[in-house]
């Protein structure tokens, strides 16, 4: 709110104030200006405290507190803890290390962190998450001082614990996946100090890992490798093959059911230790369980073409294109393409190519049409191809009224190829194609940028056309570029001699949205 004196004027960006209405922020923001500018005693006003005679500082603080007694300050804590949780968390917490270990104490803790009261919403999820990580403190505090081995139970407890209490919060910000993070480098570490059985850590980490709950102990054969040993790590690979021999293999099209859950984790585990070993034999194989999807011929082709195994890539790229045909995967079509380009089979590498432009003629399909043709020389010939396809599927959508005038149904523009014209720099091809069959707002700001210097006229009556859908946005990004679209104008016409048009034009716009504030405010940089 502001005033000059005599009027007082306000804007507020809440919806009712977008629409020029005196909202209820304006009238707390009035309330609390009243209460300001009235006399003392008139209007119930909160008291300030005085401020003291010398400033205080907490260097001064902390030197009061060192003369007072021990019990007077064990007092004043207590005192204090009884309006603030986390005090009290991190007072039960001190205690609970002063006694030594004692898990089912430090289990409390976690529980305590955790707690059991129903959803966590957005705004409380900053403190709960604080008092989490307070707890992790905690446990990180016993392995600086030595407890390894307890460490590595406390903190797979507070693992289970947290990963349980994701469903109960808002966690939008991710403040959970940074308390996994931490609990399970946590629990790297005191692994790595503590030295437990090897057999039995790979049994665990392999248990979780299994359950896939929140990717926790992902890739624990490649983090945990030295811990486990040779002991640690042929018990997990045991475990691993033995549930691993449970899954069945799957043909082209065929699905399983459990393909996203423990069929997903075991094949995830089962990589982690071929991609370990080096063997890529032993990697094949493992993809090679499920070629249900094209993408599995694409991974397989990909890693024998990194191999420098060019003919295994060929036969695998081969072998997926003909079990999925035009339907397989755009980057096995690709890597397929990229290979016979390599191999003079030009005609080959082609048919995989024009069907992807053909089904999505996106200006990207139209450039990797491109980057193919030009590699033979050909682009012409498919140039021509794909323009002459992108208009037979305009034209049957443009029709003419029974007064010959022809009509463009919502979709029926040229977007595309005004697109592809502009990104060929064939300026006037893609004005052409905007001006007979139209085209997006966003190319069209582009074709009037383009324009204002040689055809400033044109660029005028885009800009004016665009600014009136561009206001009805109603928000204050959307006002700021109507403003900035006129001050465009406001240019052009003043170089094309028009000011007093433009003026008039000015004067249209102010009637017409006079009721949006915030807009008329922008306005103003234009004067009366």
């Amino acid at each position: 709110m502001w005033g000059d004196g005599k009027v007082i004027d306000y804007d507020c960006d809440c919806p009712v104030g977008l629409g020029g209405d005196f909202c209820k922020h304006c009238v707390a923001v009035a309330l609390a200006w009243m209460e300001e500018q009235a006399p003392a005693g008139k209007m119930a006003r909160c008291r300030q405290p005085k401020q003291a005679e010398a400033d205080l500082t907490m260097k001064d603080v902390r030197a009061w507190l060192l003369l007072q007694e021990r019990e007077a300050l064990a007092d004043m804590l207590l005192e204090a803890a009884v309006e603030d949780e986390q005090l009290v968390d991190r007072l039960m917490l001190k205690a609970a290390a002063a006694r030594g270990v004692n898990l089912d104490t430090y289990r409390k803790i976690i529980d305590q962190a955790i707690g059991s009261d129903g959803f966590i919403d957005y705004y409380a999820m900053p403190d709960y998450y604080r008092g989490m990580d307070g707890a992790i403190d905690a446990i990180d505090e016993l392995l600086a001082q030595g407890h390894a081995a307890a460490v590595i139970e406390l903190s797979e407890y507070a693992l289970q614990r947290t990963a349980c209490a994701i469903e109960t919060v808002e966690d939008s910000n991710g403040y959970m996946s940074l308390l996994l993070e931490r609990l399970q480098a946590l629990h790297l570490s005191a692994c790595r100090k503590a030295k437990p059985d090897q057999e039995a850590l790979a049994e665990r980490l392999f248990r979780w890992e299994l359950s896939g709950d929140w990717d926790v102990f992902q890739g624990a054969i490649k983090s945990y490798a030295q811990v486990l040993g040779m002991r640690g790590r042929e018990h997990y690979r045991a475990l691993a093959e033995a549930e691993w021999a449970k899954v069945r293999s799957l043909k082209p099209g065929e699905n399983d059911q459990s393909r996203y859950c423990r069929r997903f984790y075991i094949t995830s585990i089962m990589e982690s230790l071929a991609e370990q070993s080096g063997d890529i034999e032993a990697l094949v194989q493992v993809k090679s369980q499920d070629l249900s999807s094209s993408y599995a011929f694409y991974q397989i082709a990909e890693i024998y073409r990194k191999a420098r195994r060019s003919e295994q890539a060929l036969e695998w790229a081969e072998r997926g294109i003909q079990a999925f045909g035009d339907e397989a995967d755009s980057r096995l079509q690709d890597l397929l393409a990229d290979m016979y380009h390599r191999r003079k089979r030009y005609d080959e590498a082609m048919t995989l190519i024009w069907p992807q432009f053909e089904q999505r003629p996106y200006l990207s399909n139209y450039q990797k049409l491109k980057k193919h043709a030009d590699r033979y020389k050909h682009w012409p010939y498919w140039r021509q191809r794909a323009l002459d396809q992108l208009r037979a599927g305009i034209e049957p959508r443009v029709k003419k009224s029974p007064r010959g005038q022809r009509h463009y149904r919502p979709g029926s523009d040229r977007s595309r190829l005004v697109e592809i014209f502009l990104w060929e720099k064939e300026i006037e091809a893609a004005w052409q194609e905007a001006v007979e069959g139209g085209c997006s707002e966003e190319l069209w700001l582009r074709l009037a940028g383009l324009r204002e210097k040689e055809h400033p006229r044109d660029a005028v009556a885009i800009y004016q056309k665009l600014i009136g859908p561009i206001v009805e946005r109603t928000n204050n990004d959307a006002y700021a570029e109507a403003a900035a679209l006129l001050s465009r104008v406001e240019k052009l016409m003043g170089r094309l001699g028009d000011k007093a048009e433009f003026r008039h034009n000015l004067l249209q716009i102010r009637e017409k949205y006079k009721r949006k504030r915030n807009f008329m405010k922008l306005l103003e940089r234009f004067g009366k």
